[in-house]
């Protein structure tokens, strides 16, 4: 870590932890949450879908903003939107709210997460290059993801026994003060560095301008639309698989309100991902290409998903949910090293916004769905139909691994 490009990685690693901490605390319990609040299977996995339809709609408009108004801005508006509505949320519960009023809930979540998605990135890259830092992001990203796998570690745990002792709603409580505290933190310790934000054209002309260079830089650019197209499979599976083994490790264990148990499984996901961020340069040895990477990672994946679809037991079900969650976060960092080599500083944080919009549009689809699979053939089946929709993105990044990008190649020098 160079001098000059510490305080902006320090920052960074600080609303990394304060922001996953936040969201985790929820996230061992959130479905269990939606079904304790009336919804069925179907019902709370659509409510899910309407947060990643969210995600899908407000993806650019937020990134536009983040590139006309400032990334630090957008980071603020979105945890004041966080705070809203996981309030709204706690407040239905209470109530039992009907299942449309959680829809339009949910995709007040998904806006506020988009305010994050393709800023926080986006300010870390461009602060790091002003400040004179040399060496490669694959090494801050795995910091940041060991941060935050240390975050998800502690939250999720801590969600699951606070649900245990107390009750479903106060994680949501507790989610809710940690993003007041994040957001005096943002307040006090970002600014933007290396980018002024345009603000010198209507809103109207801004999307338009920042559209187009998006356009340019993303779904024009070969190796960056292969690997958007790949997006919908990866993360519209993975968001369903780590919200359905909630209900299904408490079906494997016999036990329906075993809540900590939901809450041990998301602190496994954490600290595999904790592992992953401290296994990144040892990943990049293995490898000359990191596409080559990512399409190992892909065959794997799908072999673990089949695999969790005939487990049998809690323990066989929990190591596969490790090791699916080890591939994946030892594989993230060489993808956004990936992606950012080949973006234009400008247009930066809407085409990393589109990039997540384009894997939450899976979300929208594939929750349902495999919801549905869940509610008539139960979660084993919906596991084994999950494998066969994430399978569907290795063409794509393999695509994109025959473009032999310039960002491609791994330095052996840097690994």
């Amino acid at each position: 870590m160079s001098d000059s490009s510490g305080p902006v990685q320090r920052t960074y690693l600080v609303l990394t932890v304060l922001t996953t901490l936040a969201a985790s605390s929820i996230w061992g319990v959130n479905t269990l949450f939606l079904l304790d609040a009336g919804l069925d299977n179907t019902q709370a996995f659509a409510a899910n879908a309407a947060f990643t339809l969210g995600m899908v709609l407000f993806e650019i408009p937020t990134g536009v903003v983040a590139d006309t108004s400032g990334r630090r801005f957008s980071f603020l508006l979105g945890t004041v939107v966080l705070l809203t509505s996981t309030l709204l949320y706690w407040w239905m519960w209470m109530v039992r709210a009907p299942f449309a009023g959680w829809l339009l809930a949910s995709l007040l979540v998904g806006l506020g997460f988009t305010f994050f998605s393709g800023a926080t990135e986006a300010w870390l890259v461009d602060a790091l290059a002003a400040t004179g830092h040399t060496g490669d992001l694959e090494r801050v990203f795995g910091r940041a993801q060991v941060a935050s796998g240390a975050a998800l570690l502690t939250g999720s745990l801590a969600g699951g026994l606070i649900a245990q002792v107390s009750n479903l709603g106060v994680p949501y409580l507790v989610r809710s003060g940690l993003l007041a505290v994040t957001a005096v933190v943002a307040a006090a310790t970002m600014h933007d560095l290396g980018f002024t934000p345009d603000r010198g054209r209507s809103r109207t002309q801004a999307l338009r301008v920042v559209l187009a260079g998006s356009i340019d830089g993303g779904l024009r650019n070969p190796p960056v639309r292969w690997l958007m197209l790949a997006a919908p499979f990866t993360a519209g599976v993975g968001i369903y698989v780590f919200y359905a083994l909630q209900p299904y490790l408490l079906q494997l264990a016999g036990d329906p309100r075993a809540y900590a148990i939901a809450g041990a499984a998301a602190a496994l996901s954490a600290g595999a991902q904790i592992c992953g961020g401290l296994l990144v340069g040892r990943v990049r040895r293995l490898f000359r290409r990191r596409t080559d990477a990512l399409v190992l990672g892909g065959l794997v994946g799908v072999l673990l998903l089949v695999g969790l679809a005939a487990a049998n037991s809690l323990w066989i079900a929990l190591v596969l949910v490790g090791v699916w969650s080890l591939v994946g976060a030892a594989t993230s960092p060489l993808r956004q090293s990936f992606l950012n080599g080949l973006i234009p500083s400008a247009q930066r944080a809407t085409v990393l916004s589109f990039d997540s919009l384009m894997g939450s549009s899976g979300g929208v689809v594939v929750q349902p769905v495999l919801g549905r699979v869940a509610d008539v053939s139960g979660y084993a089946a919906s596991y084994l139909v999950a494998s066969g929709v994430y399978a569907l993105a290795l063409p794509f990044t393999w695509l994109a691994r025959r473009e032999r990008a310039s960002s491609d190649p791994i330095d052996s020098a840097d690994a």
